[in-house]
């Protein structure tokens, strides 16, 4: 039987109907979305309460808690063949606890927008999806093209992403976030931060041509661009909100992400 490797080497055979019911718990909420977008949501058994995207379809798939914190104890009374988890989103410790009676913990980790592609031929090869899976492929592929043409002629602009308030919170560049952004032509502060999401002195946006604030982690509003663009510590640097969603998810959402990206861009030339 074929095996296919996750983000940590880790082999999985793939699924066939001769081996039973297919059951997933997604701990994800970008691969919810694409796990539905594959075709595989009649078999999704056990999400997060992050995991809102299709908003109607997952009314009907149990809650097993958060991404961090999500209860082993509902998990096991779905009795998942698979759990789906990221290596950033979830935790090492609350994901071992799965082991004792999970048959297969598939561990996802895209570092940057080009890895989504593997991302979706991954589950698609594991689950019996791999005409659709190339279908996605070819869609990002297009959009990426799309976003590539968009930026081709723009200088590229130096940005202070914030993800975090009390304390402020950035990204590094060894993030999917920043490797997102980058491939619009915004470069992320602090270029040099030694932990992927730093906490920085709001002083680091004069370095920047203009602060970002995305609707998610953290929820911000108008107010806190407002209250940014009166703050004398980033010296009026002009103050941008951005759908959170668009620049963080990976999975099937960064194709509909790299095409926003292209006209947010364009937007502001």
């Amino acid at each position: 039987m074929m095996q296919w490797p996750d983000a940590l080497g880790k082999p999985h055979p793939a699924w066939s109907a001769d081996q039973g019911e297919l059951r997933l718990v997604s701990l994800v909420p970008s691969i919810t979305e694409l796990l539905w977008d594959l075709g595989l949501g009649p078999h999704l058994v056990g999400r997060t309460g992050f995991c809102v995207h299709p908003r109607q379809a997952l009314q009907a798939v149990p809650k097993v808690g958060g991404t961090k914190g999500f209860s082993v104890e509902k998990i096991r009374a779905l009795a998942p063949t698979h759990v789906i988890v990221n290596v950033d989103e979830n935790r090492r410790e609350e994901v071992a606890a799965l082991e004792a009676f999970v048959p297969h913990i598939v561990v996802t980790h895209p570092l940057g927008p080009d890895d989504n592609p593997a991302l979706f031929r991954l589950l698609g090869h594991l689950f019996g999806k791999e005409g659709e899976a190339e279908r996605l492929c070819a869609d990002y592929a297009a959009a990426r093209a799309e976003l590539a043409a968009a930026v081709a002629d723009l200088p590229r602009e130096t940005v202070l992403y914030l993800i975090w308030k009390k304390p402020w919170m950035s990204i590094s560049r060894d993030t999917y976030i920043s490797r997102m952004l980058a491939a619009a032509g915004w470069d992320s502060l602090p270029a040099d931060a030694a932990e992927r999401y730093p906490e920085v002195d709001l002083a680091l946006a004069r370095q920047a041509g203009r602060i970002m604030l995305p609707s998610e982690p953290y929820p911000f509003r108008d107010k806190d661009a407002l209250e940014l663009a009166a703050d004398p510590a980033a010296g009026g640097t002009p103050v941008l909100a951005v759908d959170g969603e668009m620049i963080s998810w990976y999975g099937s959402r960064a194709i509909a992400g790299l095409r926003y990206l292209a006209a947010l861009r364009q937007s502001l030339a």
